[in-house]
């Protein structure tokens, strides 16, 4: 993943890290097509006018120019200011409540991003963490929705709450959390109906669903191929249903960045969860650090070069 945006930055690092000195227009050249390659990430670009400003300001507050190694020193620096932005909605940490009480998990977002999948992928995941899960299939709309859970939920060994005779997709959560209630599950997750563009009716509908059963966690799911268009539809939903945090799919697929790099500034909430393949056990934690190492390219270098830190005395 981020092959392109990793190709791009890497050339650049290469160029600095082998010089034992390098001058004030090496920095600047360097920064300014380090802005260019997360722009053609599809970037936003105050997200990019932060990173630049943050990058340069602690380039000369440790004077890299003059330091024993500046080319590794620059290349750690564009490091952690990209694993700072990363982190920088919070703890991405799964919240749940103890098993004693019904932890509702709200799944959301646009029609086609990957969150029924998501949803069954992340009963699968906290079924091996000995949750006791129950999924809820409350997408009303899309033709064969709850079919498409149901089949998932059969493939995972979780059981899919449906109730077919139902038209409202608000009593069919509440009627959910009754039963999760009732038969003692610990979480129960929500699929929602989605659409193809943000509209009044999908808006007022996860509104209700989420006044009606209370989710300690609301989580937006996106198609990371979206790059920054992913920040500005989790803005919306975000006015409305505050979100807790972040899934986004197909990131196996994603050769730029600019998603996670988006979200994590624009809209503030923690990225919580990867989707980097079809099947259900390809939901992974989302890791600021090693999501940073794979946007700039670096693989062990980062060890290397902390290693080079560690033997700098002052």
């Amino acid at each position: 993943m981020f092959e392109n945006t990793a190709k791009k930055i890497g050339s650049i690092f290469k160029a600095l890290s082998g010089n034992n000195k390098i001058s004030e227009k090496n920095i600047e050249d360097a920064v300014e097509e380090i802005k260019i390659a997360l722009l053609d990430a599809d970037v936003n670009l105050r997200v990019v006018r932060r990173f630049i400003n943050s990058t340069i300001e602690e380039v000369k507050g440790q004077r890299v120019i003059s330091s024993v190694n500046p080319g590794q020193q620059f290349v750690k620096i564009v490091l952690d200011k990209i694993t700072e932005l990363l982190k920088s909605a919070g703890d991405s940490r799964l919240l749940l409540k103890d098993p004693s009480q019904v932890s509702v998990v709200l799944m959301m977002g646009l029609q086609g991003n990957g969150k029924t999948t998501s949803a069954a992928k992340l009963a699968k995941r906290l079924k091996k963490e000995g949750r006791r899960v129950l999924l809820a299939a409350c997408d009303l709309v899309r033709p064969a929705a709850r079919d498409q859970l149901e089949v998932l939920g059969k493939s995972i060994d979780v059981p899919v709450f449906i109730d077919r005779d139902e038209c409202d997709a608000v009593k069919c959560a509440e009627s959910a959390l009754k039963y999760a209630k009732k038969e003692l599950y610990d979480t129960l997750i929500i699929d929602t109906s989605g659409r193809m563009n943000i509209d009044e009716v999908l808006m007022n509908e996860l509104s209700r669903i989420k006044d009606a059963t209370d989710p300690i966690e609301c989580l937006f799911v996106s198609d990371a191929m979206l790059g920054q268009v992913a920040a500005s539809v989790a803005s919306d939903f975000n006015k409305v249903v505050p979100i807790t945090g972040v899934i986004l799919t197909k990131f196996d697929s994603d050769t730029r960045g600019g998603a996670a790099m988006s979200i994590a500034y624009i809209v503030g909430k923690p990225i919580k969860f990867v989707g980097t393949g079809e099947k259900m056990d390809d939901l992974e934690i989302f890791h600021p650090e090693r999501v940073a190492q794979s946007i700039l390219g670096m693989g062990d270098v980062v060890s290397l070069v902390e290693k080079a830190q560690s033997q700098i005395s002052e």
